[in-house]
């Protein structure tokens, strides 16, 4: 059981930046696709990026392309998500997820068997 535990959310002012992490309590954490979604109120969950576990290719939703980085480092089982010139759109609860092994499409949430509990973003206009 992969447990997934996500820091650095917070308040900031548009234009501003995050970073968000992703600690995995997993060994073989670089054998898991990892991602970060995001679910604003009343929105149903949406896919942000995410990092292949096989070749290190990061895919981004349209929406954050140019503006967010995702990296991993194996050797301490955690991901980060560079958030930079924030939007006040961007709010929301962003969730890390992964899956093992995976073939299946990253951008899609039903790819993934384990998640976080959630750190909440709030960019003010």
């Amino acid at each position: 059981q992969v447990q997934l535990v996500e820091s650095g959310g917070g308040l900031v002012q548009a234009g501003g930046s995050l970073r968000l992490s992703c600690a995995a309590s997993e060994r073989t954490f670089s054998m898991y696709a990892m991602g970060w979604f995001r679910q604003a109120p009343g929105k149903e969950r949406e896919f942000v990026t995410a990092i292949s576990w096989s070749d290190g290719n990061t895919y981004y939703a349209d929406s954050v392309k140019g503006r967010f980085t995702m990296s991993r480092d194996n050797g301490k089982n955690t991901v980060y998500l560079q958030m930079n010139s924030l939007k006040p759109e961007d709010t929301a609860v962003y969730y890390c997820a992964a899956a093992r092994f995976t073939r299946g499409e990253l951008d899609h949430k039903e790819t993934y068997g384990y998640w976080g509990q959630g750190t909440q973003v709030t960019v003010s206009s």
